[in-house]
This record gives C-alpha cells, structure tokens and sequence, in this order.
C-alpha cells in the first residue's frame, strides 16, 4: 500500500517529469539533443534544496522513483535492443568492463587509504560507486562490509555530483567535436565512465540510439559485475567476525532486462505495443533522474572532508581519461 507521504512524493516528481518531458519535445531541446532525462535531473537539483527542507513530506515518493522506477525504466529499455546488438558489443565489451571495474577499485582503495589516509569502508564505498553501478553499489557495499550509514551518505553523494557532471560534460563535448569517436564507440566510453545506469542512459540518448543501446549494454555488464564484487570485497577486509552474516544483493533488474532484450528478440510484439513501453520506459527514467537530482545535498557534501572528495574527484578523471584511452587503444587494433 502506498502512503500519504508515497503519494505527496509520487505527485512532486510526477509533476517535474512531465513538464520535463514535455519541454524535451521542444524544438530548441531536439535541436540540442536535450532529453527528458537531463532536463529533469536539472530540475531535480535546482528543487533539491527545496526538497530537503521538506524531506518527510516526499521522501517516501523520492525514494521509490529513484529505486523502483528507474528499474521498471530499465527494464522496459530492453525494447529498443535485440541479441544482435549485444553480440556487436562482443567478448572485448565485456573484457573492457572488467578492466574497469577492476582497475579503478583497486586505484581507489589505493589512492584513498595510502595516499590520502582515509577510513578504508569509506575508500571502498566511493570505489565501488564510481566503478559500478553509483548509489546502487554504494549500498549494496554498505550491507556487504557493514560500514555505518553516514559513511554510506558521503559515498551516494560523491557519486551523485561526479556522475551528475559527467552526464552533462560528455555529451556536450561529444556533440562539439571534441571526442574522435564514432556513436557506437562513445556508447561504449559512456557504458564503461559513467557511475549511474540512470546517467548512462541520459548521456546517451542525447547522441543517438545506437550510442544508447551499446552504452546500456556495456553499462548493465558493470551492474552484474556487482555480484562477484559483493563476494570478494569482504574477503580483502579480512574479516574475522565469523558470526557477521553478508548478505548478497543481486542485481535482479539486469536480469529481467535481459529477458527483455530476449523477448523482444525473438517475438515481433505490435508496434503499437513498443511504442507504449517505450514512453512509459522514458516517464519512469525521467522521474527516477528527477529524483537522483532532489537527493542531491551539495551543503552536506561540501563538510564531508577534502579527502572523500579529492578521491571521487581522482576517480572521475580516472574514468574519463583511462577509458577514452582503453576504447581508443581498442578502437585502432580493430576490436572495437
């Protein structure tokens, strides 16, 4: 059952999305590739100090679009791909988000506990955030490691501003001519720089639909890659609380987009139909950016230490710069 305060949240963010998305079917916002999804994660960050000042109000509707939402969003996303374009991604898509996982946890815990002399749950958190799957990993990290809630807050935190910068400055650069690569090849960047599954795909559409089917392919890889992570970051811990149970959060909405993606595969539903998963999938992506904008408490993030900060700032040049070199290094040995 939804409460007072699901509905109150519900109807805010309904609001915003709507005049979000109708202000995308503009002329001006097609001409600049403007989505529902960036204008409503603008919205969502001008009313965000507004939103916090009446958080109990909302916070309820907030935080189900943000979570449930975005993962129906996702989920209906499947519609616009087909086996044919994960089998274009290919065994290097997958190796390459493997590298990155990989190589900016293991550069962020580094860099943040030896360098910058951080508490190691918190290094962990931002770590896992940016190399991911952002506030998703980040709490489903918190569970794993037992780290405390306000450890946790300054993690979704970072990841929300990196993530919120990177959404709005790679397309922009992209769209100027500034990045040598083709749609395909920046979907492929996005899928593997980008922190939220929410992110990717607002970056994307506002390329093409090609870049935004190869950067949510790549992107959901990174989201699996949340499983075997969540088993092997309390081991490096060393944890020897034998009586600590960890329990493991499976990302089951990569899962059903899969077996959307087989769906619509291997049966021709009417047009008619797509056309209407499609809109509710862009509603229920524009609310769940409407809603990561309202979260974001840049008041709050501004007292958390220069040293969370530096790294999430470190690990956003990480991920931009070693990623453009990973594809454009694939890129020229023709395996991509």
């Amino acid at each position: 059952m939804l409460s007072a305060s699901h509905l109150k949240g519900l109807i805010f963010v309904g609001v915003i999305t709507l005049v979000s998305f109708y202000l995308s079917t503009l002329s001006l916002s097609k001409q600049f590739h403007i989505s529902a999804l960036i204008i409503g994660i603008v919205f969502g960050a001008i009313l965000s100090s507004f939103y916090h000042k009446n958080q109990k109000k909302f916070e309820k509707g907030v935080v189900f679009s943000s979570k449930k939402l975005l993962r129906f969003g996702i989920i209906l996303y499947g519609c616009n791909i087909s086996l044919l374009d994960i089998q274009k991604v290919g065994f290097i898509g997958i190796i390459l988000s493997v590298l990155v996982v990989f190589i900016v946890l293991c550069i962020g815990i580094y860099f943040g506990t030896q360098w910058l002399k951080m508490d190691k749950k918190l290094a962990i958190l931002i770590s896992g955030g940016s190399a991911i799957c952002g506030a998703a990993a980040v709490l489903a990290l918190e569970s794993a490691i037992k780290a405390k809630q306000e450890k946790s807050v300054i993690a979704v935190s970072s990841v929300v501003v990196f993530g919120f910068i990177a959404m709005l400055l790679y397309p922009l650069l992209y769209l100027l001519n500034f990045i040598p690569l083709t749609p395909i090849q920046e979907g492929i960047y996005l899928g593997l720089s980008l922190h939220e599954v929410a992110n990717v795909v607002a970056a994307a559409n506002a390329i093409s639909q090609d870049c935004a089917n190869f950067a949510l392919i790549i992107k959901m890889v990174r989201v699996l890659l949340l499983v075997p992570v969540l088993l092997l970051v309390p081991l490096f811990l060393s944890k020897t609380d034998k009586e600590s149970q960890t329990k493991l959060h499976i990302p089951w909405f990569a899962l059903w987009f899969l077996a959307m993606i087989i769906l619509n595969s291997l049966f021709h539903l009417p047009n008619e139909l797509i056309e209407l998963l499609k809109l509710l999938c862009i509603l229920s992506l524009t609310a769940a950016m409407v809603a990561l904008g309202l979260t974001i408490h840049i008041k709050a993030f501004a007292q958390f230490g220069k040293e969370a900060f530096l790294l999430a700032l470190f690990l956003f040049i990480v991920l931009s710069f070693g990623v453009f070199f990973l594809v454009f290094t694939a890129t020229n040995l023709n395996l991509i």
